[in-house]
């Protein structure tokens, strides 16, 4: 079954959603107005349940079935925030906020799940409850788990979960995932190194130069993944700040490095914030100093569930095809935090292509309005198909 007619009729109102939302990009919980829209909008097609204010920002739609025999329950979810980027796409539609832009396809994604929830409420051609979940602070700010610590799952006695992005580079219309790891997790760290100050031309040998011990740690942290970690594992340290000195001739007696971490795999992640923190501390004690490590774990890897994920593909190939998608999609470094989600049910994450074009958080990124049918069809397809209605 290709993309549903009724769905395919929606595109162009989709596309106006979408527009007014990238017009009016909010960042992190500051979605008050996107929220609000899609509240708006969900009570209009005649949800059963339409609740704001999960997670802080977060909006929750319900819709039942024209059965309930099945007893089941399945969450599928789109995220509304944006960046603070400012837009160079050039679109007719591009940002009216300095600073501010839609360069990740959230805009794309909320449109597509109320083209869907509208279709879905419209036919309630399935055995069982849908839940819409629209969530904010996806970039950076953990919406994903504040949602589920607000009881998203347990209050609606949701048992299975999904979620669907945007991907630039893979074919417009084509699908992509896996069992397992899809995304990385994602931390961040701080070293904070204490030496003596001095004098850098009369004295450096009365001093503790925390230049040259922070270059050194910087240089030994790359040796954990090549020495460290298991060769047909994943990682990636990198260290993007380094602050130390305020003039020419003076050792700093301070130094602040930072950085991120990414890894597909909770064990490897273990072992790389353990070694990082002792390969800082070795080093500055070698030299005379200390370091002191602060390692904070921001989203877990993006864990697909097996049974899951095979449902995820086998409904995307109802929609665009055996040729087009790919269920064995190798894994990439970005994160997500739908891996909360994740944690706390079953569930399946999909990359839906978007064909060329600038990577997300470009600030000439321009999401593909073609790919809305396919996505608000992908949703359909998996609601019907996971609850049929006999």
């Amino acid at each position: 079954m290709p993309i549903v007619n009724r769905v395919a009729a929606l595109s162009d109102e989709m596309a106006a959603w979408r527009h007014d939302i990238h017009e009016n990009p909010e960042l992190l919980y500051d979605v008050h107005r996107t929220a609000g829209i899609v509240t708006e909008k969900l009570k209009e097609f005649g949800c059963d349940e339409v609740v704001p204010g999960i997670g802080r920002t977060g909006v929750v739609g319900v819709i039942r079935g024209r059965k309930n025999g099945s007893g089941k329950t399945i969450g599928l979810r789109a995220d509304m925030d944006a960046l603070p980027i400012e837009e160079t796409s050039g679109v007719p539609y591009a940002s009216k906020v300095p600073g501010k832009m839609h360069a990740c396809g959230h805009d794309g994604h909320t449109a597509m799940l109320l083209g869907a929830a509208k279709y879905l409420a419209e036919t309630r051609n399935f055995d069982g409850t849908a839940i819409v979940i629209f969530q904010p602070a996806e970039e950076g700010g953990g919406g994903g788990k504040a949602m589920v610590e607000d009881g998203l799952m347990t209050r609606w006695g949701i048992q299975e979960v999904y979620g669907l992005h945007n991907m630039p580079g893979l074919p417009e219309g084509h699908f992509a995932t896996t069992p397992g790891a899809l995304l990385a997790s994602s931390d961040s760290l701080e070293i904070f190194v204490q030496g003596k100050g001095g004098h850098a031309g009369a004295g450096p040998h009365r001093a503790v130069d925390t230049v040259l011990i922070g270059a050194q740690i910087v240089s030994a942290l790359q040796s954990i993944v090549s020495r460290n970690v298991d060769p047909l594992k994943s990682a990636v340290i990198s260290i993007t700040m380094f602050q130390a000195g305020t003039a020419f001739n003076i050792i700093p007696e301070t130094a602040r490095l930072a950085g991120t971490v990414r890894t597909l795999d909770p064990e490897i992640r273990d072992l790389v914030e353990r070694r990082i923190g002792e390969i800082a501390d070795s080093i500055a004690r070698a030299y005379g100093g200390s370091a002191e490590t602060k390692y904070t774990r921001m989203y877990p890897v993006t864990m697909n569930h097996a049974r899951e994920a095979g449902i995820a593909a086998e409904v995307a190939r109802d929609v665009v095809g055996v040729d087009r998608v790919n269920d064995r999609a190798i894994p990439l470094m970005g994160a997500e935090d739908f891996s909360f989600m994740l944690e706390a049910r079953p569930g399946a994450f999909v990359f839906l292509g978007m064909g060329d074009g600038n990577e997300c958080h470009h600030p000439g990124y321009v999401f593909n309005d073609n790919i809305l049918g396919h996505g608000a069809s992908y949703w359909v397809r998996l609601v019907e198909k996971s609850m049929p209605a006999g």
